[in-house]
């Protein structure tokens, strides 16, 4: 098995067995819920729940399933970022995100089209990216990762002020990850 850089970074972020009485995700290992583990015919104990069990899911659900691969190709940093949110808050939430930012950034379209905000990385996104980086720059990406980081702040706030149960996570998942 090649190994995927990106997720074994979001291994080494996720860490080994949780089970915090706040987190309505119950029973976690390596990042992987214990809903999402039964999903792929997992039945033992979480605890017991291996890294390469978790990295084959991550890499199928977190990486090729939403296309991040795709986007790799094209800025290895925000294929980083996308996937690790999507890990954290679901692939579609980081994506809308990137097609909101990109939208915002077109200059009333004059660099390129508005996409559908539809949460898929498909071929307008991906040509929307790549017109994006071509005429931004390194300077692009940079501001593109501050701006994705600002929008999963902006969440990450917005969970904890509508969960009190969240307030117990808050501070790990800004400090880990934005």
């Amino acid at each position: 098995m090649s190994t995927n850089s990106v997720i074994e970074e979001i291994l080494k972020n996720e860490g080994g067995y949780v089970n915090h009485p706040d987190d309505a995700g119950g029973a976690t290992h390596w990042g992987i819920t214990e809903k999402t583990a039964r999903n792929y015919g997992y039945a033992g104990d979480m605890k017991d729940f291996t890294r390469d069990q978790a990295y084959t899911i991550l890499e199928k659900n977190y990486w090729f399933q939403p296309g991040f691969d795709k986007v790799n190709l094209l800025s290895p940093a925000l294929a980083m970022e996308l996937c690790d949110t999507g890990t954290n808050m679901g692939p579609s939430t980081g994506i809308k995100w990137l097609q909101r930012w990109l939208n915002a950034y077109n200059r009333k379209g004059t660099d390129y089209n508005d996409i559908t905000l539809d949460g898929k990385i498909g071929p307008a996104t991906l040509s929307a990216l790549g017109a994006f980086l071509k005429i931004r720059g390194t300077e692009g990406e940079k501001v593109m990762l501050t701006s994705l980081n600002c929008s999963q702040g902006q969440r990450y706030l917005e969970l904890a002020e509508s969960n009190q149960a969240n307030e117990s996570f808050i501070y790990g998942w800004v400090r880990a990850r934005v």
